[in-house]
């Protein structure tokens, strides 16, 4: 039974879960904007003590790879490989956008009646947002891109599919496409580590790691790295 300690650091949501068997056992999260850095490694001590194990009984740690904040995913990133290195624990990255996916289809659970997209949404600046489209079983159905919403987004999607729109960036696109038939838009929805669990168990069972030393985060657009201040962690 693994047990797995999951950051979703990506997006203004701070998350950190933990796992065993690929059910939740412990959460902390906040929607406090850029808390990310003073709160990351509270919660993680959090969930461990309130769960009652040491770091050692820890099989793997996964972490939200992006697209999403620079500096979010910076922080996530550099916080789960330091766990990686101080405990030769493998790393198991989660895509952002399909993390939201998996976490929609856990609010509703049920095969759908009519053909349905899912259009995770990350708010980006301006008009922009990173998004993608996936089918009800999770699968990639349009590539992940950084996309400037206008009155024609999703035009030949929505002419043939339900499209649910989801996340921060969600609303910006709802007076331009909310009058579309097709188009629903899901409330009160935010990324979660929670809704990494299954993802990464079933890397975790496939054993498909990432190299600690070289892995990057999924930024998308173009990123002059810095260096992320994030206080260590006592193992």
């Amino acid at each position: 039974m693994a047990v797995i300690l999951h950051i979703e650091t990506a997006t203004q949501v701070c998350s950190v879960a933990l796992s065993a068997g690929g059910e939740l056992t412990q959460i902390r999260e906040s929607r406090e904007k850029n808390s990310h850095s003073a709160t990351i490694t509270v919660f993680i001590e959090e969930v461990m003590k309130r769960a009652g194990i040491p770091f050692s009984a820890l099989d793997a740690i996964s972490v939200s790879m992006g697209p999403g904040s620079y500096t979010g995913l910076r922080i996530g990133v550099s916080t789960a490989k330091g766990i990686c290195y101080g405990l030769d624990r493998p790393l198991i990255a989660v895509g952002t956008l399909h993390a939201m996916a998996a976490g929609m289809i856990s609010r509703n659970p049920g095969t759908p009646a009519l053909p349905v997209l899912l259009c995770p949404m990350i708010d980006a600046r301006r008009m922009e947002v990173y998004t993608a489209l996936y089918s009800p079983d999770l699968n990639l159905f349009r590539e992940i891109r950084a996309e400037i919403i206008n009155e024609s987004s999703f035009a030949g999607e929505l002419d043939q599919h339900q499209v649910w729109f989801f996340g921060d960036g969600a609303e910006k696109c709802r007076p331009l496409l909310g009058n579309h038939p097709n188009a629903r838009f899901a409330e009160d929805f935010h990324p979660s580590a929670a809704f990494m669990i299954s993802l990464a168990e079933e890397k975790f069972k496939r054993s498909e790691f990432e190299n600690v030393v070289y892995f990057e985060p999924y930024y998308l657009k173009d990123f002059i790295p810095g260096i992320a201040k994030v206080k260590g962690l006592r193992f």
